[in-house]
């Protein structure tokens, strides 16, 4: 029964540890100082005993890309042995307003050396009160579509793609594949990981949301910010909402990953539900025990490597050419 569950030791004593700030009052320049002190942390390389080690195997760099109306950073890695044009898989990092591609450096540098692929996390802009969510819906899109019309510039097959978000990052990259469908870009693989779906008022009704809404990584309270955030007056919520898209047939096959401990993980169940209602394949795994953004803590959350697994495993099914030279063995997904 999830509510005997207990959040693994080392998230305890970091929740512990841990000040969290009036979530219900915080000023825009409160929201900015805690958005510049968190990310300097994430990004840490002291903080990777818990957010883990990057897979030797994969090249990390920044880059940028150029829009016709911004530049947006993006965090590349390229697997170290592979030349040619390789499978892409765009990344999108979870945090909403808060938030960096490098707190996603352990599972992107394991999948671009394991599968192999070129993964690119976008340093997507953060919500804040003069920045909707729909900015950063619009950033993970338009890289998208750069990146495909710049294949050969980036060396990437732009017949090969998956996009692959967690938390905010996967709400962002589920609205991408939906998008990709209406325009005709071709998306082999979608993964969500302990994804928003929902932004209507609905969301605080679901069971997971009341049962976890004190958990550590993620709060009912914060989600009320978040939802403040992404959802100015006069936005409907329903369209920016996966969950509530007019139609969610024709999409990239999905692998939908939810921590149990996690008070949107009903939003991860029922989108799952949602793609297979609609005619799509929606591969729906839990951990027992995980919480909300466990993916990014493999030093203190076991379940994350096994997450890390499945995920790898999804990819390289689908984008990944059929070729001797390019299959990996399924225990090195587990290093």
């Amino acid at each position: 029964m999830d509510d005997v569950e207990r959040p693994p030791l080392g998230v305890r004593l970091l929740g512990a540890l841990r000040r969290q700030p009036d979530w219900s009052t915080m000023t825009t320049e409160e929201l900015a100082a805690f958005r510049d002190a968190e990310n300097r942390k994430r990004s840490s390389r002291l903080l990777r005993v818990v957010t883990g080690f990057p897979d030797g195997g994969a090249e990390i760099r920044w880059s940028e890309v150029a829009l016709p109306d911004r530049v947006l950073p993006i965090r590349v890695y390229r697997p170290t042995q592979r030349s040619g044009d390789l499978p892409l898989v765009l990344h999108v990092h979870g945090g909403g307003f808060v938030g960096t591609a490098a707190q996603s450096d352990w599972v992107n540098s394991h999948l671009a050396a394991r599968l192999p692929a070129v993964v690119v996390s976008v340093e997507h802009r953060l919500m804040a009160p003069d920045t909707p969510l729909r900015a950063g819906v619009d950033d993970g899109w338009d890289v998208l579509r750069h990146l495909v019309r710049h294949a050969a510039d980036w060396r990437v097959d732009p017949t090969r793609i998956a996009v692959f978000g967690e938390s905010t990052g996967g709400l962002i990259v589920a609205l991408a594949a939906l998008r990709a469908r209406d325009a005709g870009l071709p998306v082999r693989a979608q993964v969500l990981v302990n994804p928003v779906t929902d932004l209507t008022e609905e969301a605080f009704d679901h069971a997971s949301m009341k049962r976890h809404a004190h958990s550590p990584t993620l709060t009912a309270e914060q989600m009320r910010l978040f939802h403040r955030l992404a959802v100015p007056p006069g936005t409907d919520p329903r369209a920016l909402s996966p969950l509530h898209a007019d139609d969610a047939s024709g999409v990239a096959p999905a692998l939908v990953v939810v921590p149990t401990l996690d008070p949107v993980a009903d939003q991860g169940r029922r989108y799952a539900e949602r793609l297979r209602e609609s005619g799509t394949s929606a591969r729906l795994t839990e951990h027992r025990g995980a919480p909300h953004g466990f993916l990014s803590m493999p030093g203190v959350v076991p379940q994350a490597k096994v997450a890390r697994a499945e995920i790898a495993g999804f990819l390289r099914d689908r984008v990944v050419p059929v070729a001797g030279d390019v299959v990996t063995k399924e225990h090195d997904d587990r290093r």
